[in-house]
């Protein structure tokens, strides 16, 4: 069975570049992908990923904010944190919030799938 993921990042480009190599895998789902967080925990309760992938820069609430949502509403959600330049204090608050990880955009696309491999290995 796939390892099903939620995406919420505003960059439409790196969203869609995650979306289609990830499903490229063949073990991971991307059931749903969103620009804003403020879908994050209806999409959770309705797609019921095992994963979700968050931005920590998001227009609305923050990748903080969602995380700390979606591990209230959906605690059956492991959480990763995408970073493209946040320091240590900022991945720092979003493992304080419930993310499980965090990955930096300009890692190689294995690092955020396995990644994404360990977090459903927490969640499950």
């Amino acid at each position: 069975m796939p390892i099903r993921v939620v995406l919420i990042e505003d960059n439409d480009v790196f969203r869609e570049a995650l979306r289609l190599l990830q499903t490229l895998d063949g073990e991971i789902e991307v059931v749903g992908a969103e620009a804003h967080g403020s879908s994050a925990v209806e999409l959770c309760r309705e797609l019921a990923p095992d994963v979700l992938l968050v931005d920590y820069r998001l227009p609305g609430p923050d990748g903080v904010q969602v995380t700390r949502a979606v591990r209230k509403h959906c605690p059956q959600v492991a959480v990763i944190a995408l970073t493209a330049a946040a320091g240590d204090s900022e991945i720092e608050a979003m493992l304080e919030a419930g993310a499980v990880a965090s990955v930096r955009k300009d890692q190689p696309l294995e690092a955020v799938v396995e990644a994404v491999r360990a977090a459903a290995a927490v969640a499950g």
